[in-house]
């Protein structure tokens, strides 16, 4: 059993974020994601949902998708948040939405842009009312072009239309290989993190807000961007080989007798080649007239990855990472994720931290900030828990609040059952 990861320590300090009223008012997943980051630095997230619930909350229910007890895609993008429940289609809601925004801070969306406009959402609607207001939208391909109101996930606009897809495949005869869930929606929510805060601190130069953005594609394509450089710059770059015919034998992934898999980059090739012969017990190539520079290195790379291939399947991982660590030689262990729950150097570096809610555990948004520790994880909000409660603070009396419920214009939990599960019925 692993050893729980530390409980993020305790500061005097003031979350920077703490009043900052937040907006959420998108789903699937970079728009979320990044709402959490602010509340996981103290701001006071509402999640706006639909009444039947936001879709990310049956995302471990898709077909394909492992049997699961515990929600974990919505246990980690929601956390310490507030749900409202909000029929967006009337336009009593809208009015009610309206006027939240109007007390809000930050209103984040990835609502396509003709919904937007169609629902009085979009910045020209919402910022008028309120200067202060960092409209933060995320769009799959932008908000010009032809393509800006496609539809799209971070599937099709970060890997596919990128290039990443493509050029991440095993070697060139092998179908482009296919992403694992949120991996390009994690990184792009960063990015949208990054622009309100820079709007923020815009706003306290200037007291105005305003519109900020990125897309799924541009995100893609910064990922992309040293490859799609050296396109732009007329560099092409070759169809990529077979790991056996890697251009370079010191950067290539090597098997070990166990079955695991290990990363070899020795960028410092005359300091470090040597070092990693004695490593790898085969000294006498240090003479041998075929690996005798790194530019024969790279014409015998074949017959060199042949070599240390046998070399690698001779010991397992756990021979081998003291070794080559001792050695100064650069590799990186090739993780599953039955590693990460062991992985002592994760809790160490506060990348794991203890939760109030679910496993216990869960993975830190990878923000840190000096002297300041993040809010720790509580539980997500069950569908509409937070509804009346939101409701009361932005100046609606009882009766108003009735009403609204009764019109089923906004739905609230029972108050009676406060463990209502996370997932609408």
């Amino acid at each position: 059993m692993a050893p729980a990861p530390p409980a993020v320590t305790m500061t005097t300090e003031a979350l920077p974020f703490e009043g900052l009223k937040v907006i959420d008012c998108a789903s699937y997943i970079a728009g979320p994601a990044a709402a959490t980051m602010l509340s996981d630095f103290g701001a006071d997230v509402v999640k706006v949902e639909p009444p039947e619930g936001d879709p990310l909350r049956g995302l471990y229910r898709l077909p394909g998708a492992p049997p699961a007890e515990l929600n974990y895609a919505w246990d980690l993008d929601s956390r310490n948040k507030r749900s409202l429940v909000l029929d967006l289609k009337a336009p009593a809601g809208q009015a009610v939405l309206h006027r939240l925004v109007a007390q809000a801070d930050v209103f984040i969306t990835n609502l396509p842009l003709a919904v937007r406009r169609r629902l009085a959402l979009n910045h020209e609607a919402l910022l008028p009312p309120n200067p202060r207001l960092v409209y933060a939208s995320l769009t799959a391909y932008g908000e010009t072009g032809p393509e800006a109101g496609k539809a799209g996930f971070d599937v099709t606009a970060y890997w596919a239309r990128s290039g990443l897809m493509d050029l991440v495949r095993a070697d060139a005869s092998a179908a482009p290989s296919r992403p694992v869930a949120g991996m390009g929606d994690h990184p792009s929510a960063v990015t949208l993190f990054a622009a309100i805060t820079t709007a923020l601190y815009r706003r306290e130069r200037s007291g105005r807000g305003g519109l900020v953005g990125t897309s799924l594609l541009a995100n893609g394509l910064w990922s992309n961007s040293i490859q799609v450089q050296a396109t732009l710059s007329g560099v092409r770059y070759p169809p990529r080989p077979p790991r056996e015919r890697a251009p370079n034998a010191l950067n290539n992934i090597y098997r070990c007798r166990d079955g695991r898999w290990l990363n070899l980059i020795v960028l410092n090739e005359a300091r470090q080649w040597t070092a990693l012969l004695q490593v790898l017990g085969c000294a006498e190539l240090a003479d041998d007239e075929r690996f005798a520079t790194s530019a024969l290195r790279e014409a015998h790379s074949a017959q060199l990855v042949r070599l240390f291939d046998r070399r690698f399947a001779g010991h397992d991982l756990a021979h081998w990472r003291p070794r080559l660590d001792a050695a100064g030689i650069t590799f990186g262990l090739i993780g599953t994720l039955d590693d990460i729950p062991d992985d002592a150097q994760m809790r160490e570096a506060g990348v794991l931290v203890s939760s109030d809610h679910g496993p216990g555990r869960t993975v830190a948004n990878p923000v840190q900030l000096g002297g300041v520790a993040q809010r720790r994880p509580g539980a997500p909000p069950a569908l509409g828990q937070h509804s009346r409660e939101v409701l009361q603070q932005a100046g609606y009396d009882a009766g108003q609040i009735d009403g609204l419920l009764a019109q089923r214009i906004v739905v609230a939990a029972p108050a009676t059952d406060p463990t209502l599960p996370a997932d609408p019925a």
